[in-house]
């Protein structure tokens, strides 16, 4: 018997490097370096795509979007989310909520908050306030405090359609 809820949580990290734009929850932020990756390398839509793929036990992001093909690159993260949320759709699920942390020692994305929970519930067809994005540093420890890297962490609730 399927279970009425289901849960997963999904992980990200990129490395940041000058000369890259910086994609945060489909929204660009205006910062000194963006992430790298071989899609826009959005890391908060890159752990909200695995936590719905982990939620239908469906694998993770580069079993879909594998980085070594060639039409991903440069790839709008925005459409791998809608592609995934198509999946959690296809088996029978909707979202209930979602449950995000960005992880980043600078720029401070604090006022694209309300832009990027915009963007994910109209693309999972959510309302606003069932979207949580958080933002915070790692008090400069590590790569991320150091300016190297960004981090997000998604968890998210399914409930049988």
């Amino acid at each position: 018997m399927k279970s009425q809820f289901r849960i997963g949580s999904g992980y990200d990290v990129h490395r940041l490097t000058e000369g890259r734009k910086l994609f945060l929850g489909g929204i660009e932020i205006p910062a000194e370096k963006g992430a790298d990756g071989h899609s826009d390398a959005d890391v908060l839509l890159h752990a909200l795509c695995d936590a719905m793929l982990g939620a239908i036990g469906a694998g993770d992001i580069g079993k879909f979007f594998p980085d070594n093909d060639s039409k991903f690159k440069n790839y709008d993260s925005s459409l791998f989310l809608e592609q995934v949320y198509d999946m959690v759709v296809q088996r029978g699920y909707e979202i209930v909520n979602i449950d995000s942390t960005v992880i980043l020692q600078k720029p401070k994305i604090a006022p694209y908050i309300p832009l990027m929970k915009e963007k994910i519930a109209a693309i999972t067809g959510l309302a606003p306030e069932d979207v949580s994005v958080k933002a915070t540093t790692s008090e400069k420890l590590g790569f991320v405090g150091k300016e190297e890297g960004i981090e997000a962490y998604a968890t998210i609730l399914l409930i049988r359609s």
